[in-house]
């Protein structure tokens, strides 16, 4: 067994799912071969508990020379599209991992179809005609076992006409499904007589109209990992009472297609179940992510509040910090709720390495350098990145009337505010040493301008520059800023767990949880920044683009800031 060393500087732990994978590798079982898959249905856009997956089953592959597959399970038409699944390809290929090969449940339509009828020939397998209520009820508990149907026994001719009547235009959605014949008093309930097949009259988004009756999760899931070779199954731990029914069908399928009697019992597909991925204030619901789209309460699926991939790239967060995050969170069999402000923390860790320092002033005041000449103006260098050498510099201009920010002057200002007062100095970032004169107010007592007084022996770099003082403040030359619309967002929800509280999730839903600042100035180089760039903004936090911006009017989301000031606005 070859293992890929791991460039990281830090030796990453071994999870328990790969110890499992070095086991069988290690006893050569599958030929020593590994091979997984990522099987999303195309019914919604991926999420960050997907990405959790994603990195176990493509990540596995890649560190144990495998390989991991693409299948995409598209066996229910009413709820998947195209839409979707070029979405899940790109959000994929945005975190950086390739697949060896892409499939679709639907690939193994016929394979399925023809296996169900060797089921039915075989006395494994009947149509039941009851409604799904009396199906349900006649299931039994956990602790007291199920009543047979009363279609259960009846002839394999009359279950095989059915079986193809439910794959007819004419066949009535709930009128009939087809089941396992498998054990009704079994303590795990997966096991009372599955239902293997049921008819949906809506058109698939590959295979349109040809099929009327659609295998189920349980009955497709386990074939098509067994047809495609797949050697280990990762899935969550909510699958842990499917896997008895998962090896079952298997069994059949092996005695389906001969295998067992040839003796070719090495390879299986061995299900391993992991914990799932839960954030705090969020939801992970594929049916709450829906009705926050379809109910305009969010912009769509990459909406930077939602927990989608397509949502954090939006925002900002960047593929290598949300595996950093899912690493450092690793992968047990107990479920937990992870704190948003770990993810937050793997971002802010990232984005501190990559990010472009630029200047921006949120919350503008303006501040005039009296002694300085009247139109004239200066370029100064600004490194775009202290953490990288290789970043390089751009130009800032500076001029007489700049933008900085209100919360960086008190008129009445405390000992300890190193900050802009009167009578005391500040350096501005990459500029000159200032000294406050003044401040201008309006009728109502709010300021709206600052004065002060620079010290032309003081620019940043120049011989004697170094006097020191205690504070340095970032601006924007008013002259020559552009100016911004920045999205600034807050938790989806106001509760830590929504998805365990008994109110309906509406009434969970944060009122604030976006704010739009139009009153942004940023220097011109910011506002050539395209989605995609990652941006710090001086002293604020860190920001991207948004898809939204134009030329004229450039639009950014805050990714995170700084600091956690959730943490600190939440005590």
């Amino acid at each position: 067994m070859e293992i890929k060393e791991n460039n990281s500087e830090e030796k990453r732990s071994v999870s328990f799912v790969e110890q499992l994978i070095e086991e069988d590798l290690a006893a050569g079982k599958n030929g020593g071969r590994l091979q997984t898959r990522f099987p999303p249905e195309p019914n919604g856009y991926l999420h960050i508990g997907h990405a959790k997956a994603i990195c176990m089953d493509f990540g596995a592959a890649e560190k144990y020379n495998g390989v991991c597959n693409l299948r995409f399970d598209d066996t229910n038409p009413s709820k998947e599209n195209n839409e979707y699944v070029e979405n899940i390809l790109h959000d994929i290929s945005w975190l950086g991992f390739k697949w060896g090969n892409i499939y679709y449940a639907s690939d193994y339509f016929q394979k399925l179809w023809d296996f169900a009828v060797w089921m039915i020939n075989k006395g494994m397998a009947y149509v039941d005609e009851q409604t799904s209520e009396q199906i349900a009820e006649q299931k039994g508990t956990p602790t007291t076992a199920g009543t047979p149907s009363p279609y259960r026994d009846r002839p394999v001719e009359e279950s095989l006409r059915l079986f193809e009547a439910m794959n007819t235009p004419e066949a009535v959605e709930g009128s009939m499904v087809l089941r396992a014949k498998l054990d009704m008093a079994n303590p795990n309930m997966h096991f009372r007589d599955p239902i293997m097949y049921r008819i949906i009259q809506t058109p698939h988004h590959r295979t349109g109209t040809k099929w009327h009756c659609y295998p189920m999760y349980d009955f497709a899931h386990g074939q098509s990992d067994y047809f495609e070779g797949v050697t280990h199954s990762i899935c969550t731990l909510e699958f842990v009472p499917h896997r008895p029914l998962y090896d079952k069908f298997v069994d059949f399928l092996k005695e389906y297609d001969g295998t067992a009697e040839k003796g070719l019992n090495d390879f299986r597909p061995r299900q391993i179940e992991f914990n799932r991925l839960n954030l705090t204030y969020t939801v992970m619901s594929k049916r709450k992510l829906h009705t926050l789209v379809d109910e305009h309460l969010v912009n769509g699926w990459d909406d930077p509040r939602m927990p989608t991939l397509c949502g954090m790239r939006r925002r900002g967060y960047s593929p290598e910090s949300i595996k950093n995050f899912i690493q450092s969170i690793g992968y047990t069999k107990f479920d937990a709720l992870n704190d948003m402000a770990l993810l937050e923390a793997a971002v802010r860790d990232d984005l501190n390495k990559k990010s472009t320092r630029v200047s921006a002033v949120v919350d503008p005041v303006k501040l005039v350098i009296t002694n300085y000449p009247d139109g004239q103006s200066e370029e100064m260098e600004a490194i775009n990145n202290p953490e990288d050498e290789t970043a390089g510099t751009h130009t800032i201009t500076f001029s007489k009337n700049l933008w900085i920010e209100r919360a960086d002057f008190m008129e009445d200002a405390p000992k300890k505010f190193f900050r802009l007062a009167p009578g005391k100095e500040v350096r501005l970032k990459n500029a000159y040493i200032v000294k406050c004169t003044g401040c201008t107010k309006d009728a109502e007592g709010n300021i709206i301008e600052i004065q002060a007084e620079y010290d032309a022996d003081s620019k940043s770099g120049m011989p004697g520059a170094n006097r020191k003082v205690k504070g340095t403040l970032h601006w924007v030359s008013a002259d020559h800023c552009v100016k911004a619309e920045v999205r600034e967002y807050d938790r989806l929800f106001f509760v830590e767990n929504p998805s365990a509280d008994e109110r309906d999730f509406h009434e969970l839903l944060n009122p604030d949880s976006l704010h739009v600042n139009n009153c942004c100035y940023v220097e011109k180089y910011a506002a050539t920044r395209k989605p995609g760039e990652y941006l710090q903004f001086q002293r604020i936090g860190y920001f991207m683009a948004d898809p939204d911006t134009t030329d004229a009017a450039p639009v950014f989301n805050k990714t995170v800031g700084l600091k956690d000031a959730w943490a600190k606005k939440n005590k």
